[in-house]
């Protein structure tokens, strides 16, 4: 007899649950600076990707009501087919001139940017090797475009050269996030990019975390580690993170642009970014470039975050970025301290398996522009209180348990699964 697919995934969502791995979807009511309204309650953002400040910045809701007044809210049509306005056009031509590349494609999302340059630039008989804390669009773009999948220790280029030795014949392409997007540490990009020159292999940075935030002008984690378009022929960056828009792109030379309007099949078979959007960004380009006070004030937030929570023995993941990941371990344990955090006035999610490896759940704390000195502060001190009001709650005793006096209840019998 075939499965209920319906009742299986139920089943997995009960199991969940068993291990407080449930996630939950919440709605945000209102935003007000870092400050989200969830359920009618203000609470001091720190999950936001929107590092610079930009998403609610006057300049790109100018810009996108001017593009959205002339062109409408969407698109309409694929890339191919109609959907390609200059927004889009002038938005390539800016991001292209900021990572230092000679063409840039637009996508909709950094997922199909993903996968549709793995698709495009590798298959059957082919090897793609990556770190194995890389963001999961790009161990899925690997999977879906039929090479053999191999990942190394994370951030250990020793074990990435091992890998890539392991098929010395095979087309090889190597892939890491520039900033891994749940440790915040920075991808060791001068060694990989040597690696792949000296084992012939094509270098793939996704830099959705490291754009607008690491780099003179917030070009990323590549232009800051002096690297050209020949040390990575393929850079992925996002335009909804640090740039607080929506949208993605794969920058690079014109041979690999050229092919992937020709092969990448999320760019080919999907409509295009509102072009409202595109205005936006580009816009929030020149934000970001320009003000370099924003970089500034974020390096501040970071050592200000860091110092305090070694003054107050909070453990932390080993980052210089915005992410700051706070160690907690057990799944429990750290939708405690996040509901703690909610009840002291801060949204600061927990971060379960299979996000991040089993036994390594931790709170993502992301740093914006739009936090203050004294915001941070006041996160540290509740963070040290809601901590301890953990570790104390986990060492009380358990209070007896009390034989319920009901008789019990037989269960009928039907052709229903059991709740």
């Amino acid at each position: 007899m075939r499965p209920d697919l319906l009742a299986r995934l139920a089943d997995a969502q009960s199991e969940r649950a068993r291990a407080s791995l449930l996630r939950r979807l919440r709605t945000v009511d209102a935003i007000d600076g870092a400050t989200i309204v969830v359920d009618g309650r203000g609470l001091l953002d720190f999950a936001s990707n929107d590092y610079l400040g930009l998403a609610q910045h006057p300049a790109l809701r100018e810009a996108l009501a001017r593009a959205a007044a002339r062109w409408g809210v969407g698109a309409g049509a694929a890339h191919l087919l109609g959907g390609h306005r200059d927004e889009h056009a002038e938005l390539e031509a800016a991001l292209a001139r900021w990572t230092g590349r000679e063409r840039a494609l637009l996508f909709s999302t950094g997922y199909m940017a993903n996968l549709g340059a793995v698709g495009a630039l590798a298959g059957a008989a082919d090897v793609c090797v990556q770190d194995k804390l890389n963001h999961a669009s790009l161990i899925d773009a690997a999977r879906l475009a039929g090479c053999t999948l191999k990942r190394y220790v994370h951030g250990d280029v020793a074990s990435a050269a091992r890998q890539l030795e392991a098929e010395p014949e095979a087309g090889a392409l190597l892939a890491t996030d520039g900033v891994f997007s749940m440790d915040g540490d920075v991808a060791p990009l001068q060694e990989l990019a040597w690696l792949a020159r000296e084992r012939h292999a094509t270098l793939m940075v996704d830099d959705a975390h490291g754009l607008g935030v690491r780099g003179a002008d917030g070009a990323g984690s590549v232009a800051e580690a002096g690297l050209s378009q020949d040390d990575v022929p393929v850079l992925m960056g996002t335009l909804g993170k640090a740039l607080g828009v929506a949208g993605a792109f794969v920058a690079g030379s014109a041979t690999l642009v050229d092919g992937l309007v020709q092969s990448a099949r999320t760019f080919v078979y999907t409509t295009a970014l509102p072009p409202a959007l595109a205005a936006a960004a580009r816009v929030a380009i020149d934000v970001a470039r320009h003000e370099g006070w924003r970089r500034d004030h974020l390096r501040r937030l970071v050592t200000h975050f860091r110092a305090g929570a070694a003054a107050r023995g909070i453990a932390l993941l080993d980052s210089r970025t915005p992410i700051q990941p706070v160690r907690v371990g057990g799944s429990a344990a750290a939708l405690a301290l996040s509901q703690r955090l909610a009840e002291a006035g801060f949204f600061v999610p927990a971060i379960r398996p299979p996000t991040v490896p089993k036994g390594e759940a931790r709170l993502r704390v992301a740093l914006s522009v739009r936090h203050a000195e004294s915001d941070v502060e006041r996160l540290l001190d509740a963070l040290a209180g809601a901590r301890a009001s953990v570790h104390a709650d986990a060492a009380a005793p358990a209070p007896p348990s009390v034989p319920d006096p009901s008789p019990p209840v037989r269960a009928r019998r039907g052709r229903g699964r059991k709740a």
